[in-house]
């Protein structure tokens, strides 16, 4: 299979072949240059995107408007884009329009931020550098190109990337790229919602998240975008739970021990104690009485506000609402425990849970215990067939209604406890439920 690198090389072949400049550009050359592998790769080129599209029948013209053709074979997908300059932005998103230009300098100048705005003759290795990026990327440093307030107010979304780059490559960032972040912060709330939720799934789930929320915190974008995770800042804890620190603190030590995390254990990581600000009491002592509760709802809030999907909503909000619940695995019944262990990607609320207490008490008896129970355990067990259902139940002369799910549900504990086998025994502790209700 093809991978979009020799798709990379071979789309700029054949365009220096027909008399065209093309060069690797972006990401992918930052990539390289750091010795990272390189997920996408980009090419740039003084061809127009209808001679681009001309060379590569199975090309797209997705953003022909912005000179950008997507160049497909199998599976490998490379973007193709001319050299250009931008007209002026007035959406905070997107230029107006563009300029098509015959050299890479000027296409350099618009780019976001130095370590993006490298070129690399991918045949020599040369690297063309009209920004200062090289030294940069030795010297660990974001720094937008120009003027740091022009990038922002161009494409307010840049806010969020620069703390996204920093946070995966563990750069620092530049003094004034950083004080016009503080500056704009406010400029983040134009964005679309969609785009911010898709920036902060990758500030989680691409390495770094700790540092990232510091970052988000430091520009005060955080208090922008999450004032509820800001919110957490100096909430403290009842040393003898938690001798790490505050609410703050202790979730930027769970983002810390994140470890490739999916986007919904990593929001849940986040969120998991988003109600213990609103819920803070002292009383014998430090008590956050229905903060899982108050979490679900400003969760809800929060996915809302971003638009996430509805079963990332559902999963996330499964998180908050049963984190609390593994310090009662112990006092469960059978049928309580295995019910908790079917719920739908536990091995999510598993996680989470270890990352809990890894990041406060470290004890971790519960999710050994838990796990160990999970691997010897079949899914048939778990959630077995049923004995009877509601048809059995109508065709043995009860009426439909409220006894029905109490029956069912009696009957469902009875067999994951083991105390019944057989369709006759779900059959007579039912008749048992109905004529004790009955009486």
């Amino acid at each position: 299979m093809k991978s979009s690198r020799d798709l990379a090389k071979e789309v700029i072949e054949r365009l220096r072949s027909q008399g065209h400049e093309a060069l690797l550009v972006g990401g992918c050359v930052r990539d390289l240059l750091l010795g990272r592998d390189a997920k996408d790769y980009d090419v740039a080129t003084e061809a127009h995107p209808e001679e681009i599209a001309a060379l590569f029948p199975r090309s797209g013209l997705v953003g022909a408007q912005f000179g950008v053709v997507l160049v497909r074979d199998d599976d490998a997908v490379v973007e193709v884009a001319t050299f250009r300059s931008d007209l002026e932005y007035r959406d905070g998103r997107r230029p107006e329009g563009v300029h098509f230009e015959r050299n890479p300098r000027e296409d350099a100048l618009r780019r976001d931020f130095t370590i993006n705005g490298l070129f690399l003759e991918p045949g020599s290795g040369e690297v063309l550098d009209y920004v200062g990026g090289r030294e940069d990327l030795r010297n660990r440093v974001i720094r937008a190109i120009g003027d740091p307030e022009v990038r922002f107010r161009e494409d307010h979304l840049r806010l969020l990337r620069a703390v996204r780059f920093a946070a995966r490559l563990g750069f620092t960032i530049e003094p004034r790229t950083m004080e016009a972040m503080r500056e704009l912060a406010p400029s983040i709330l134009r964005v679309a919602p969609e785009r911010v939720r898709d920036e902060l799934i990758r500030i989680l789930t691409e390495g770094g998240a700790r540092y990232g929320f510091e970052l988000l915190d430091a520009s005060g974008l955080l208090e922008q975008v999450l004032p509820e995770i800001a919110a957490m800042k100096g909430v403290e804890q009842p040393p003898e739970f938690h001798p790490e620190g505050d609410v703050w603190t202790h979730t930027l030590m769970m983002l810390e021990s994140l470890d490739h995390p999916t986007p919904a254990l990593a929001i849940g990581v986040l969120l998991h104690d988003v109600g213990k600000p609103s819920t803070f009491r002292v009383a014998e002592r430090i008590r956050f009485d229905g903060h899982v509760e108050a979490g679900v709802r400003i969760g809800r809030q929060i996915l809302n506000r971003l638009r996430f999907s509805n079963d990332d909503c559902e999963q996330i909000l499964a998180l908050i609402d049963n984190h609390m619940k593994f310090a009662d695995v112990n006092r469960m019944r059978e049928s309580t425990l295995k019910r908790f262990l079917r719920l739908p990607k536990f091995e999510e609320h598993l996680e989470l849970h270890r990352l809990d207490c890894l990041n406060s008490n470290g004890r971790l008896e519960t999710w050994q215990m838990l796990r160990k129970r999970l691997e010897e355990t079949p899914p048939e067990v778990l959630k077995p067939a049923p004995l009877i259902s509601g048809r059995d139940l109508i065709e043995a002369g009860y009426r439909p209604g409220p006894k029905f799910r109490r029956a069912l549900a009696a009957v469902e504990d009875a067999q994951l406890e083991g105390r019944i086998q057989s369709r006759e025994d779900a059959m007579e502790l039912a008749r048992k439920i109905f004529a004790k209700d009955a009486g």
